[in-house]
Order: structure tokens, then sequence, then C-alpha cells
């Protein structure tokens, strides 16, 4: 069983560059899956901050208007790489720089419309988020 206590809350990006390209990223931690960059909320720490936080340690993005987009629950699901409880708070965002710079989370990066990551190898609570997203722009 997990050394966890509790469930972990975390925060996950789905960036946007100027064109409206979504931002992926193929992490190990996933099963070479595509995913969008996140982490955890530090004690004491706003959402949106970790958001802004996270999202510059894992790609060297400043990135500004964060919009909740939902929660997913994740529960000892095999799709990550450590046996894990987690409660993502997703949201959207922008950057107007597209130069990335990854950190040792991940291997490689694409930007690509979120329809298109759609029909990629991308692990489920991405597809969830990205169709949300879609949804609620009335595509």
């Amino acid at each position: 069983m997990s050394e966890q206590v509790f469930p972990a809350p975390t925060v996950g990006a789905l960036i946007f560059n100027p064109a409206g390209e979504l931002l992926l990223v193929r992490s190990h931690k996933w099963h070479g899956k595509l995913t969008i960059p996140g982490g955890h909320i530090e004690l004491g720490e706003r959402m949106e901050d970790a958001l802004v936080r996270e999202a510059k340690e894992e790609t060297g993005l400043d990135v500004t208007d964060p919009e909740f987009l939902l929660y997913q629950q994740f529960i000892y699901d095999d799709a990550f790489w450590k046996e894990r409880h987690f409660i993502f708070f997703d949201f959207a965002c922008h950057s107007e720089r597209t130069e990335v710079v990854l950190n040792h989370e991940a291997e490689e990066y694409r930007w690509i419309s979120p329809e298109q990551a759609l029909t990629l190898d991308i692990d489920r609570y991405t597809a969830r988020a990205v169709r949300r997203y879609l949804e609620l722009r009335g595509e």
C-alpha cells in the first residue's frame, strides 16, 4: 500500500499559446503518455499560485489568466508510475511564450490544437480535461 496518509491535492495546467495551441508533455511518470504539466499544492498555497509555480518549474513558462475547468479523483490508478491518491484541480491558462524548457519530469513536448490532442496517446485524465475545455467553449 502507498505511504500516503491523505489524498494529495494537485493542479494541472492546460497551457495555451497565442495561436490557441495546447502544450502537451510526454512523461515517464505517466508511462510515456502525453499529459499536461502540474503538481502538488503546497501547504498554505492557493491553487492558482500552485498552478503558476508548477508551470514555471516544469516548462519554464509564465502562465496567466487561470480558469478552473474541473476536478478529478485519481484513486490508486495504475495510469501513474507510483501508487497514489490524488485530487486533480485542472485549469486552462495562457502563455505568451512558446519556448519550453522542460525539467526532469518530461522527455518531450508539443504544441497542438485541443481537438488534435484528443486523437493522440494522452492519458485519460488529460483527455477528460481537454473535453471539458472544449465543452465550456461550445465546441
